[in-house]
Formats: structure tokens, sequence, C-alpha cells
């Protein structure tokens, strides 16, 4: 499942920079710190004019409205919605220090908000931290719910039955 994710998001990060566009402006807030985990999704993911706000289709909106509505994610109608999403979920996949898609992400007005549970506070504060440093977010409330995981214990041997013969 990992694998298939970030496959997507390397996917789709490919997707917008094989995206050509005219618009040389670029952000210095664009993608800092973002996609450090893995060379494929840094390689992909420098801010670019090829992968800037700019470049996003409305094509590319509609088909990341269906996957977020796949994951039980809200996209509100504008296109800066659609594409904040993008880079918020690119980002988490990449990021070591974020459980991947156990983190529910809604997009409404450039408002963001985080949903889901993770296993520690350092998870917790990883994932709004990207999603602040994003470009075009306004606000990110972060509603995620910290459970760490159940500790493994070890295997407890099964006791065989005894069935009684008459």
């Amino acid at each position: 499942m990992r694998t298939m994710l970030l496959g997507l998001a390397t996917a789709m990060i490919v997707s917008l920079g094989l995206t050509a566009c005219t618009n040389t402006n670029t952000n210095s807030n664009t993608n800092r710190n973002a996609n450090t985990a893995t060379p494929e999704a840094a390689a992909g993911a420098k801010a670019t004019p090829e992968n800037s706000r700019g470049s996003y289709t409305e094509k590319q909106a509609q088909e990341e409205r269906e996957r977020a509505k796949a994951n039980k994610e809200t996209i509100g109608d504008t296109l800066d919605d659609a594409w904040i999403h993008t880079k918020i979920v690119a980002k988490l996949i990449a990021n070591s220090k974020t459980p991947e898609r156990k983190i529910n992400v809604d997009v409404v007005k450039n408002v963001v908000t985080l949903r889901g549970t993770v296993d520690s506070a350092e998870e917790k504060t990883a994932a709004e931290k990207v999603a602040k440093d994003t470009d075009g977010v306004k606000s990110v409330v972060n509603q995620l719910k910290v459970a760490p995981p159940p500790k493994s214990s070890p295997a407890k041997t099964a006791t065989p039955k005894t069935t009684k013969s008459y």
C-alpha cells in the first residue's frame, strides 16, 4: 500500500513537472523542506515553473478531487484548493516524520483541515508544519489525534483442546 501511494505521489509530481508553462514566477516558500525523504520525490518537487500553481490544470484538479473523494477527503471547488491538496499530500507521503495516508487532508477556501490518528505529538506537529508551509494556505485546523500504537506482545501459545472420548 505504501509503495502504491508513494508511486502515486511520484506520478503526480512528475505529471506536474511535465506540464509545459511559460509562467516563470516562483515562490520561495514552495516545497520548502518537502519531499526530501526519497530521491524520486526530491527530484520532482523542486520549485520550478513546471510544477507551480500557474501550470496546474482543471483536469489535474478534477483527478485530485476524485482521489480525495476515494480517501474520504474534501476539496473545495477552486483550482487553488485542489493544488494545495496535491502539494500537501505529496509532501506528507514523502516526509519520513509523517505517517503517509493515516492523515486525511481537507482543503476548502484555502483552509486546510488535518484529520486522523498519528502515533506521536512529533508526527502531529510535523504534519501541521507541512500544511502551514505550503503556498496558498490561509490557515490550518489540526484535528489530528495522538494515539501511540499498541506495543507488540509475545504471541500466546494456544493450548490444544482436548475432547473426551466415551
